[in-house]
């Protein structure tokens, strides 16, 4: 069957059905010609070999089709159970980003309080970030074979506890301690999630749940910003602003082991595989180019995503206190910048998987090109955001927005072609190495090289002077004034360069970023259709073992094959046997 016409997330059955019409078609064209070069006399044996189209087609289908259209969501209605299901997952998931971004809101505070720097204060995101992507494989291999629900329940529970903890600490280094272990929890959740909604829908459903779950992402983090950041004014303490999403991730546990469902993996596309060892799953992703390409590009804008989340609010902070501004709120910037971050997230995700939805129908490597067109025409955006803070900050905020929008036309697509080009046996696996390396090569490192850089530049242009021991009474600035303030009138200039000019790397990464995505478009089709074959099992190059409780079996022929590249053996009746052309 020709690539181009599998469409993504194709059921098995549909599959099989559309192989079936192209080999009888073909067989058909195949006796009628020899009919003609035989003469009249055999053409009434050729006809009466011809193969009936429809009646192979359901043959095939018989044996298997009332499994697979209870489960497929483009043939039936979803059960309310799954609803619930993503409902609770996506307030799980919301939660989850609340909970990383409720630093950023209150980050001045914090850093006042502890008498840190800039570096110290990219650390805290980049300390949780790295705990989160070391432990993102281990959970990702554990998430391909074990209780899903029972893993996703523990890690909520470690991360609640561990930010509830945290809020106590009065050391800085036993606080960053917290914090990594707040992101071993979080590792736990965002490795499989996605793939639980993968083995309830299929097709264009996938795509809008993905869609929903990846609205946490932007309106999560807005969340994360405005809760922090509001519950610190009001109670007068940046300690409170972390003991919010603890209650709510007390609720999330429950919710999780008593109501949520675990399917079978892969059985919204009527596959029947089991896992394959550990070993055979990384080599076969590492020779997926489209998994690869895709994983780079996400990690562009995870770079980019982190970098303007931790520094953002601090950024239009400095850039209001450079213009001599008569108030300069923290609190204030954070609450605006949460909110266009939101609203960011309400327009972009939704139009991003609206866009790859609708253009996969005419070209099927749209959902790359989507990716990638919407990082390069964020860049522009982004730029002008950096430029204006110094002199216009409304119109900072308009261009930032417009940037956040097509930055955020990514997050469900590269979900959804994560898991479209990765079987189902192995996506906890594939999403937590795409974990791994986007946020390695991304945000665990962005918000530490931005402070880092914009460091050594404050040193270079600044004259020495004690950061701590300035007094900014005499200036009228609010709420980001405290004994050991990092905003200080007498260095502010430079501080706001420094930052300015360091933001600029994330400018050329998005350029980077797009790149990958440009290439991914190249491999996609190829790389979508092996595993849609695979889920058949049809030409398995990609393969895995199917359960032997569906008469498939690898072949013995090729046991001297690596295990991913064992072929399969179909063992069923004769009319399920397709003649090869």
């Amino acid at each position: 069957m020709d690539s181009s016409g599998i469409r993504a997330n194709m059921s098995a059955q549909q599959l099989l059905n559309n192989e079936v019409y192209d080999r009888t078609s073909a067989i058909n064209a195949s006796l009628e010609a020899n009919s003609d070069e035989t003469g009249g006399s055999s053409s009434l044996a050729s006809s009466t070999n011809k193969l009936d189209i429809k009646q192979m087609s359901s043959s095939s289908a018989s044996t298997s089709s009332t499994a697979v259209d209870a489960r497929n969501p483009q043939s039936s209605s979803f059960s309310k159970r799954q609803l619930i299901t993503v409902a609770i997952l996506c307030f799980v998931n919301l939660i989850n980003y609340m909970d990383r971004f409720t630093i950023a809101g209150i980050l001045t505070d914090i850093q006042c309080d502890f008498k840190i720097g800039d570096t110290e204060g990219g650390l805290l995101q980049t300390a949780f970030i790295a705990s989160y992507m070391v432990c993102a494989p281990i959970f990702g291999y554990l998430g391909d074979r074990y209780s899903r629900r029972a893993i996703m329940a523990s890690g909520i529970f470690i991360w609640s506890l561990t930010t509830l903890l945290g809020s106590f600490m009065d050391d800085f280094w036993m606080f960053l301690v917290m914090r990594s272990f707040v992101g071993i929890g979080e590792a736990s959740y965002s490795t499989i999630a996605p793939t639980i909604i993968s083995d309830m829908f299929v097709g264009d459903m996938r795509s809008k749940m993905l869609a929903l779950f990846y609205f946490a992402i932007p309106v999560g983090s807005g969340l994360g910003y405005i809760v922090g950041s509001q519950t610190a004014k009001l109670i007068g303490s940046w300690h409170w602003g972390l003991r919010v999403t603890p209650i709510a991730g007390a609720l999330a546990v429950l919710l999780i082991l008593f109501v949520t469902e675990d399917p079978p993996r892969g059985e919204s596309e009527g596959a029947h595989l089991v896992p394959t060892s550990w070993w055979a799953d990384i080599k076969s992703l590492c020779k997926n180019k489209s998994f690869i390409m895709s994983t780079f590009g996400s990690t562009a804008v995870a770079f980019v995503a982190g970098a303007l989340a931790w520094w953002g609010p601090k950024f239009i902070t400095l850039g209001l206190a450079a213009q001599k501004q008569e108030d300069v709120s923290m609190d204030e910037v954070s609450y605006i910048f949460g909110l266009i971050a939101m609203l960011a997230g309400l327009v972009g995700v939704p139009l991003g998987s609206f866009l790859g939805q609708k253009l996969r129908l005419t070209y099927p490597r749209a959902d790359p090109l989507v990716c990638g067109a919407g990082l390069l025409l964020s860049t522009p955006f982004l730029l002008a955001g950096l430029i204006t803070a110094g002199f216009n900050t409304t119109a900072c905020f308009c261009v930032i927005f417009f940037g956040q929008v097509l930055l955020n036309l990514n997050w469900s697509i590269v979900a959804d072609m994560c898991l479209y080009v990765v079987i189902p046996t192995r996506r906890s696996t594939a999403e937590a190495f795409q974990i791994l390396l986007s946020h390695a090569l991304g945000d665990a490192g962005s918000p530490y090289i931005i402070g880092q850089v914009s460091e050594i530049l404050k040193k270079s242009w600044a004259p020495a002077v004690d950061d701590f021991d300035v007094d900014l009474a005499d200036h009228n600035v609010h709420n980001v004034s405290c004994s050991g303030s990092t905003i200080n009138f007498n260095t502010v200039q430079d501080d706001f360069k420094a930052l300015q000019y360091s933001l600029f790397i994330s400018v050329i990464v998005e350029v980077l970023g797009a790149f990958f995505f440009f290439i991914t478009a190249w491999y996609i089709i190829d790389d979508k259709a092996r595993v849609d074959r695979a889920v058949a099992g049809m030409d398995l190059d990609e393969t895995a073992h199917l359960s032997p409780s569906q008469n498939r079996r690898p072949s013995n022929d090729e046991s001297s094959l690596p295990e991913e590249e064992q072929p399969i053996t179909i063992i069923a009746t004769g009319i399920d046997y397709l003649p090869v052309v």
